[in-house]
C-alpha cells in the first residue's frame, strides 16, 4: 500500500459533483436497503394485527437510537481514516482503521448488555401499555444479543466510507437487507407449511441478516487499500488512533442517537392519545425513513468528501461539496414532502385498514413532511462537521434541535393539539435544526478554514 507511491486519497481530485453522486448513488442503494428492513417488518407485523404494530412501534425508536450509536462509531472512523489519507499517511490510517473495527465490536458487546439489563425500565418510561411488554421483550432480546454484529458491520464500513469505497459498503448492506426480506415472511407469518414465530420472527431475521453482512464486510475490506489486520495494533500505540477516533466518535455516537431519543420520547407523548396512535405514528415514521433515503445517504457519503479535501487542505473543494450538498437536501425534501402530502391515506393503506391508524398516519405526514428539507440540511451539516473534527459542534445543534426546539413545542401544544402537536414539533424542530446547520458550516468551513484571511 505505501510503498507503490500511490496516492490513496482518491476523493481530492476531480469533479466534486461527480465524487458527490459517485459516492452518494451507491449509499442511497444501501440505505435504501437497511430502511426497507423496517418497512418489510412493518408490513408483515401488521398482518399479525395492531397490538403488534403497536409493539414495534415502541421499539422503532430504540432500536434506531441504538443503531445511531454505531453510525457515530463510523462516523469517527470514517473521518480519522479519510484525513490521514488525504494526509498522505497510509500506516496511520491503518492503524486507525483496525483500531475502529475492534473498538466498535466491543461497543456493540457495551450497547447489548446494557439493553438487556435496562430494558422493562426503558419501554416503561416510554409508557409502552402492560398488554405490549410481552411482544417488546420477545422481539428486544434476541436483538440486543445480536446487536454487536451490526457494530462490526459499521466498524468495518466505516474503514471502507473514509476510503471512498461507498460501492463496497451498499454491497454489505443489500447483503443483511435482501436476507431480511427474504426471512420476513416465512419466520413472521409463516410459508411453506410453516407456521412462523410472529414479532420474534422478525428479530431472527434481522440476526441472520447481521450476520451475513459482517460476512460480505470481511470478504470486501480484505480488497481494499486498507488491510483489515487487527495484529497491526501488536506492534504500535493505540493512544493515536484511540484518542483520534473517540474525539469524533464520542459527540457523533451521541449526536446521532439524539434524533431517535427525541423520537422515543415523543412517541411517550403520543401514547396518551391510544394505540392507534402510537400505531399511526409508528408506521408514518417507517415511511419517512425510506423517504428521506437520498438525504441519509448524502449525509454518509459527504464525510469521505469533505475529509480528504480537508486533510489536503484543499479548502474550497470541501466548501464546494458542502454547497452542492445542500442545494439537493433543499430540492429533494421540498419535493418528496408534496408527495407524501398527497398520498398519505394511500400509503398507510399498505400497513393497516384500521380507519383510526389511518388517520393519524395521514396526518402525520401532511404535517412533519414539510420538515424534511430542515432535517437534510442537519444531517448533512453534522457529517461535514464530524469531517473537519467539529464533531461537538455537531452535537451541539442535535441537543439543541430536540431539547430547546421539539420538546417544547410539543409539551406546550400536546394539551390543545393533540398528537398534532407531536407532528407540529418534530416540524419546527427540524426547520430550526436545518438553519443552525446551515449556520454552522458557514462560520467553520469560511470563517475558521486555515484560508480565511487569503
Amino acid at each position: 500500500m505505501s510503498g507503490s507511491g500511490k496516492s490513496t486519497a482518491k476523493l481530492v481530485n476531480g469533479s466534486i459533483p461527480g465524487h458527490l453522486v459517485g459516492q452518494t448513488l451507491p449509499m442511497i442503494i444501501g440505505v435504501a436497503a437497511i430502511m426497507s428492513i423496517g418497512l418489510v417488518d412493518a408490513y408483515f407485523i401488521g398482518q399479525l394485527g395492531s397490538e403488534p404494530l403497536a409493539a414495534i412501534s415502541f421499539i422503532f425508536p430504540v432500536s434506531v437510537a441504538l443503531s445511531s450509536l454505531g453510525v457515530g462509531v463510523m462516523v469517527g472512523i470514517n473521518s480519522v481514516v479519510a484525513r490521514a489519507l488525504g494526509e498522505e499517511d497510509p500506516e496511520k490510517a491503518a492503524r486507525r482503521a483496525n483500531f475502529g473495527i475492534v473498538f466498535a465490536a466491543g461497543c456493540g458487546l457495551l450497547l447489548a448488555l446494557g439493553v438487556y439489563l435496562l430494558l422493562d425500565p426503558l419501554f416503561t418510561l416510554m409508557n409502552a401499555q402492560a398488554n405490549l411488554m410481552p411482544l417488546i421483550r420477545t422481539y428486544m432480546v434476541p436483538f440486543a444479543f445480536g446487536f454487536p454484529l451490526l457494530l462490526t458491520i459499521m466498524g468495518i464500513n466505516g474503514v471502507l466510507r473514509g476510503q471512498g469505497e461507498a460501492r463496497k459498503t451498499s454491497y454489505v448492506s443489500l447483503t443483511y437487507a435482501a436476507a431480511n426480506w427474504v426471512l420476513d415472511p416465512i419466520l413472521i407469518t409463516g410459508a411453506f407449511g410453516f407456521e412462523g414465530f410472529g414479532i420474534l420472527g422478525a428479530a431472527y431475521a434481522t440476526i441472520i441478516g447481521w450476520g451475513l453482512g459482517v460476512a460480505m464486510a470481511v470478504f470486501l475490506a480484505r480488497k481494499a487499500d486498507i488491510p483489515i489486520n487487527p495484529g497491526l495494533l501488536r506492534d504500535c500505540s493505540l493512544v493515536d488512533p484511540a484518542t483520534s477516533i473517540l474525539k469524533v466518535a464520542g459527540p457523533a455516537a451521541f449526536s446521532n442517537a439524539i434524533n431517535p431519543i427525541g423520537l422515543s420520547i415523543l412517541t411517550a407523548l403520543i401514547a396518551s392519545a391510544g394505540q392507534d396512535a402510537v400505531a399511526g405514528f409508528g408506521a408514518a415514521g417507517r415511511l419517512q425513513s425510506f423517504a428521506i433515503v437520498p438525504l441519509l445517504a448524502l449525509s454518509g457519503s459527504i464525510g469521505a468528501i469533505v475529509g480528504q479535501n480537508w486533510g489536503a487542505k484543499e479548502y474550497g473543494r470541501a466548501r464546494l461539496a458542502a454547497l452542492y450538498a445542500f442545494g439537493f437536501c433543499i430540492v429533494w425534501g421540498l419535493a418528496i414532502a408534496t408527495a407524501l402530502f398527497a398520498a398519505g391515506q394511500w400509503f398507510a393503506g399498505f400497513f393497516t385498514e384500521e380507519p383510526a391508524v389511518i388517520r393519524e398516519f395521514d396526518l402525520y405526514l401532511r404535517i412533519a413532511a414539510w420538515g424534511y428539507a430542515g432535517f437534510g440540511l442537519l444531517i448533512v451539516a453534522n457529517g461535514i462537521l464530524n469531517a473537519v473534527d467539529r464533531a461537538t459542534f455537531a452535537l451541539g445543534q442535535s441537543v439543541a434541535r430536540v431539547f430547546l426546539v421539539m420538546l417544547p413545542v410539543a409539551m406546550l401544544l400536546q394539551a390543545s393539539w393533540g398528537s398534532a402537536a407531536i407532528y407540529s414539533a418534530e416540524l419546527a424542530a427540524n426547520i430550526a435544526g436545518g438553519l443552525s446547520g446551515l449556520v454552522l458550516i458557514y462560520y467553520v468551513l469560511r470563517m475558521r478554514a486555515p484560508d480565511a484571511a487569503r
